[in-house]
């Protein structure tokens, strides 16, 4: 290949995130969210709401937007650089988030480890903390 040829499928691949996805399930919302310390009053609230993501990519730079009924939490980073992000519990850390191929995102946010997927129009975002793993499936709307 050319690095033409090589940089066109690159971006093909990279631009793959670009889109809104709506929460279609979720698995262990309540025991993930006592773990990082979220109110027995929030979980309540929180385990039934529809949440739509949006994303808008510009090759590594990345900008998510998730609103979740009334609030809306944008968490902007560029992929290996460190970025000021916010925590499902409203706290912001600093954190460098990393790709792994060409359709995984990866960060730590101090003791939550966050893998976020797509798969053609499927997005899996996995949240884990110690050994109990929030998972959300989300499809593109």
């Amino acid at each position: 290949h050319s690095i033409l040829e090589r940089r066109a499928t690159e971006n093909i691949s990279i631009m793959s995130f670009n889109g809104k996805f709506e929460l279609q399930s979720h698995e262990n919302f309540e025991p993930f969210m006592k773990a990082i310390g979220l109110s027995d009053e929030l979980i309540e609230k929180g385990k039934d709401i529809k949440s739509i993501s949006e994303i808008v990519q510009n090759g590594k730079k990345f900008k998510f937007t998730v609103t979740t009924g009334s609030k809306v939490l944008i968490n902007e980073f560029t992929i290996g650089e460190e970025a000021e992000l916010e925590t499902p519990t409203g706290e912001k850390v600093k954190a460098v988030v990393q790709m792994e191929g060409d359709n995984k995102l990866v960060t730590n946010l101090k003791k939550i480890k966050s893998v976020t997927e797509i798969k053609g129009d499927i997005i899996t975002n996995i949240m884990t903390v110690g050994d109990i793993s929030y998972t959300r499936i989300s499809k593109r709307i």
